[in-house]
């Protein structure tokens, strides 16, 4: 008669190869779709001009994050989002703990938008190529490229273009819920007085953690947008409340997805 304990290894062991096999399936779902809509999203930024180019590929990326979504039974539900006004700028900030996230704000912002990322993705096969076109690439080991990256999202701000950026740098590998921010988005908004859109990618994490991707399972993935936090008026001397006051804000949309309106600066200390 087996043990509990062999049982228990049996079952760990039928996991990891039914993970496994998801995972494998998943991987190759993102590509094929990613192979599919990569020459449309070349020709999109390559023959038409910038703005419209970037809302034509914008298109064809929702049409491989949706893809990928019925795929894989990986859903995406999103609350808030119908208070966003689209014929504004925003600068979308909030937290990244999953590989999943990509396909998250691509199915939940309902935008286009200039994404920040690091140039390292570049080297992804399929993938770097569409990054390519779409991000703004940063280098942060480079002041060259880090200020060459700041003006290209400040051009496409002053073009009306929204822009995204995860304050926390790269993907939380911490326990804890959020990792500090850098200033970067918090300067941008006060520089450029653009309003931020704070959300938090609730459970991403469950889904496909980064450190055993093994456990990938299916399910829906919840994304939550808060208020947008204005920064009229505010100056280079707002920078740590502003940051204080968004970090405080998608931190309690994880923690209470009930919750999540902006808190005023004054209260922020």
């Amino acid at each position: 008669m087996l043990t509990g304990k062999v049982v228990k290894k049996t079952l760990i062991r039928m996991r990891k190869f039914v993970g496994l096999i998801y995972l494998l399936y998943s991987g190759l779902i993102f590509f094929l779709l990613m192979l599919l809509v990569c020459p449309f999203i070349v020709l999109s930024t390559a023959l038409f001009k910038e703005k419209t180019g970037r809302k034509m590929a914008f298109f064809f990326l929702k049409v491989w994050a949706w893809g990928f979504s019925l795929s894989t039974f990986l859903w995406f539900s999103s609350q808030g989002r119908k208070s966003i006004d689209t014929d504004k700028a925003y600068i979308y900030v909030g937290n990244h703990g999953s590989f999943l996230d990509a396909v998250a704000i691509v199915i939940c912002i309902p935008q286009a938008f200039s994404p920040l990322g690091k140039i390292e993705m570049l080297k992804i096969p399929v993938f770097g190529w569409i990054y390519k076109r779409l991000v703004v690439m940063i280098d942060r080991s480079s002041r060259e490229s880090r200020d060459q990256s700041v003006a290209e999202l400040r051009k496409d701000l002053a073009d009306g273009q929204s822009i995204l950026i995860f304050p926390e740098g790269t993907m939380n590998k911490t326990d804890e819920p959020l990792a500090p921010f850098y200033d970067g988005a918090f300067r941008l908004a006060i520089e450029t007085q653009t309003p931020i859109m704070p959300f938090a990618i609730l459970n991403s994490k469950e889904h496909l953690p980064r450190k055993n991707p093994l456990l990938l399972n299916p399910g829906i993935i919840d994304m939550k947008f808060g208020t947008a936090i204005p920064v009229d008026g505010l100056q280079a001397t707002d920078l740590e409340k502003l940051k204080a006051t968004t970090f405080s804000t998608i931190l309690s949309m994880l923690e209470n997805p009930a919750t999540g309106e902006a808190i005023n600066l004054k209260t922020v200390h």
